[in-house]
């Protein structure tokens, strides 16, 4: 671990590559599990903000589970999350023609619908964020469903800090990204 501002950062991030390989895994983060995706405070007034404008790109299940349990719901630890259809997948989620689980509210902002890609936890994945009173621990979520990812990140030699590059952008800044790299160059020497 290493600390970068007021977050301490595993080095796992560094170490492990990482591409998202949907053709082997169909996108299996979004549809198995116990637990919705987890929600930040504030992504929940966002998610029912934008829910009129995001019902279009969703199934009716997932329609059915929102109007029925709300946009968002208290999770089993009591965090946010996303509600769960049958309880294993997001209520958000679509397929496509292939059966690959896709976000419907990143649907609708790819379609220029909203301005919110989707939750940060998911366009952090594989890395999970932990707040804490003074610190914010930046980790990376093993998952054997992900092992196809594993697997191509390491063909391609894509580092997990670069594959979420973008998100760590979002949430922490381009100084703070910066400073990741610098600290990844001299890791890896």
């Amino acid at each position: 671990m290493f600390q970068l501002g007021k977050t301490i950062v595993s080095e796992e991030i560094i170490e492990n590559d990482f591409v998202c390989n949907l053709n082997a895994c169909k996108g299996a983060c979004c549809v198995d599990g116990d637990a919705g995706a987890p929600l930040e405070d504030k992504e929940t007034e966002i998610l029912v903000d934008i829910y009129d404008k995001v019902k279009p790109f969703l199934r009716l299940e997932g329609i059915a589970v929102i109007e029925s349990e709300g946009a968002f719901i208290k999770g089993d630890d009591g965090e946010w999350e996303t509600p769960l259809i049958n309880g294993s997948e997001c209520a958000y989620v679509t397929f496509d023609e292939r059966n690959i689980a896709k976000c419907g509210i990143e649907e609708a902002y790819n379609q220029g619908k909203i301005k919110w890609k989707k939750p940060i936890s998911c366009h952090l994945y594989p890395v999970r964020i932990r707040e804490y009173t003074a610190l914010t621990a930046v980790n990376y979520h093993k998952w054997q469903i992900c092992d196809p990812a594993c697997t191509l990140g390491a063909e391609l030699k894509v580092p997990i800090y670069k594959f979420v590059k973008e998100a760590l952008i979002r949430k922490f800044g381009k100084q703070w990204y910066d400073e990741l790299e610098e600290v990844a160059t001299e890791h890896l020497k």
